[in-house]
């Protein structure tokens, strides 16, 4: 019989953990919302935002600054520069293909996402890079499972974000357009929707998401890497599509939902089989739920199963 504590354990772990998945799901849920566009590429967006803030955080280490303000500052330098390699590869690898034939985008964004690899690996190098320490590492105990003070704070932060992003999509000016835009592009413009301005808004909030969860995987595992960003956004892109790949409540249950297996088939089947399935083989269970929602239910747990137009 496993344990209580194992298993609160490895629900706290899948709740830090899902939390990642969601934001960046976020990022691939909102594109497809709009443009029915797979954004290949965001998990770079994610990696590029995790060493900015590295470069960032070791530029300010001598400094006399409080570290609350450093990781402040490093999180708004990531940011910006994510929003900004957002737009560019909105504006010159997607616009000028908006209205090509679906494969010649999806081929294009494999081919950014290469690409802004490479261009990271120049920057920063092939070594790891140590992800500076600016809050404790000691545990809380919470019936028999143990939390960090970053991970309470990962977990906090993301669902503010979250539902900040809701309370924008459906409560302002700017989300209403987005909506529209998502329905109807052609009929959103002739309603005066500026659509390339929604459309690289969308871009760019997505990456800024991205850059805050680049931060959380580098401040929880301790390290950040050229190539952190490609496993990281299929697993994201998998949990967009258990939600519902275009629906942003979907994507966050996806998020919380493939991290939480994804540490419960961890430990628990590691621990059945001996091992051999375990942390080793963890990337296995977030595929093989892939394939089960793909087979069983294409549309994802909150999707709408839409009819094919005519």
């Amino acid at each position: 019989m496993i344990p209580m504590d194992t298993f609160l354990q490895q629900i706290v772990n899948g709740l830090v953990l899902g939390s990642i998945y969601a934001l960046v799901a976020l990022g691939y849920t909102m594109v497809y919302g709009i443009m029915g566009l797979i954004n290949f590429a965001h998990g770079e967006v994610v990696m590029i935002g995790a060493l900015t803030a590295v470069s960032v955080l070791q530029l300010l280490a001598g400094s006399a600054l409080p570290a609350p303000l450093q990781a402040l500052m490093a999180c708004g330098v990531a940011a910006l520069v994510c929003m900004a390699v957002g737009f560019l590869v909105e504006r010159v690898a997607y616009r000028p293909l908006r209205h090509a034939p679906r494969l010649a985008p999806l081929i294009t964004a494999i081919g950014v996402s290469i690409v802004l690899q490479h261009l990271a690996m120049l920057i920063w190098g092939r070594n790891y890079h140590t992800f500076p320490t600016l809050m404790s590492s000691t545990p809380h105990a919470i019936g028999g499972a143990g939390i960090t003070d970053l991970q309470i704070l990962i977990v906090v932060l993301a669902a503010l974000v979250m539902g900040g992003l809701m309370l924008l999509v459906n409560r302002t000016r700017l989300g209403r357009a987005m909506r529209a835009t998502s329905e109807n592009t052609a009929i959103a413009g002739l309603m005066g929707v500026d659509i390339n301005r929604i459309i690289a808004l969308t871009f760019v909030i997505g990456s800024a998401l991205g850059a805050l969860a680049g931060i959380m995987v580098g401040a929880n595992y301790g390290i950040a890497h050229y190539g952190m960003g490609s496993l990281l956004g299929l697993k994201a892109f998998t949990a967009a599509v258990l939600g519902g790949i275009g629906n942003l409540p979907g994507a966050m249950l996806g998020g919380v939902l493939l991290g939480v297996i994804e540490s419960l088939g961890a430990g628990y089947i590691g621990d059945a089989t001996g091992g051999f399935f375990g942390s080793n083989y963890q990337d296995v269970f977030a595929f093989f739920v892939l394939i089960l929602v793909l087979v069983f239910r294409p549309s994802g747990l909150m999707g709408e199963k839409v009819a094919e137009r005519a």
